[in-house]
């Protein structure tokens, strides 16, 4: 009986955790005013969630998210504008192809979905990728997308679990308030830790 409390103990624990991280990256996202509070809380989130993962559970979680969020306020947002200007260009010629009735342009939605395809796959790496390597914003973004072509199967897995969650969450609209952003970077961490310690491995031999 004892071992079963114990089991329910650690689940009911884990469950607050995740809630309570995900609370504080919708906090600490309008502490910046959503525009410049959004990457350094969504780093923040994910740094975390590295520390649960390779065994350091035992840390207050504010003071550790305060630490991250501030640490790489800049960096963060530097990752910010090149993410936002791609998703700034990909709705502008969405809402172009949109308007303009031309026949010749149809044969644009092909490339175009194709590379809105990469770079949702890219966005798994790339925040992952930030908290694990102490790189450069340029060599950060070229590591993450090659991490991502030579991983076809991981990258299948992050869509898989990530279309499951969402469908549980779309039925149940709550978890994604408390849920949501805790949940992505667990899974996309989870995946992403295990190649990143490959690459280790690979490199140190």
């Amino acid at each position: 009986m004892n071992t079963i409390n114990a089991a329910i103990y650690n689940i009911l624990e884990w469950i607050t955790r995740f809630a309570y991280i995900n609370l504080l990256w919708i906090l600490f996202t309008l502490l910046g005013g959503v525009i410049f509070g959004f990457f350094p809380s969504t780093i923040a989130m994910f740094a975390i969630v590295r520390d649960w993962l390779r065994g350091k559970s035992d840390f207050p979680i504010l003071k550790s998210f305060w630490k991250y969020y501030r640490g790489d306020f800049l960096k963060s947002n530097q990752l910010g504008i090149f993410i936002s200007l791609i998703t700034a260009i990909i709705t502008i010629n969405l809402f172009f192809i949109q308007l303009n009735t031309l026949d010749w342009l149809t044969w644009t939605y092909a490339p175009l979905f194709a590379f809105i395809l990469v770079f949702v796959l890219f966005l798994f790496y790339i925040f992952p990728a930030f908290v694990h390597f102490d790189l450069k914003i340029f060599k950060l973004i070229k590591n993450a997308f090659l991490i991502m072509l030579v991983n076809p199967i991981q990258t299948i897995l992050m869509l898989l679990s990530l279309v499951s969650i969402f469908f549980i969450m779309y039925l149940i609209p709550p978890l994604f308030f408390i849920f949501g952003g805790s949940s992505y970077a667990f899974i996309t961490m989870w995946l992403c830790l295990n190649i990143f310690n490959k690459i280790t491995e690979n490199t140190a031999k």
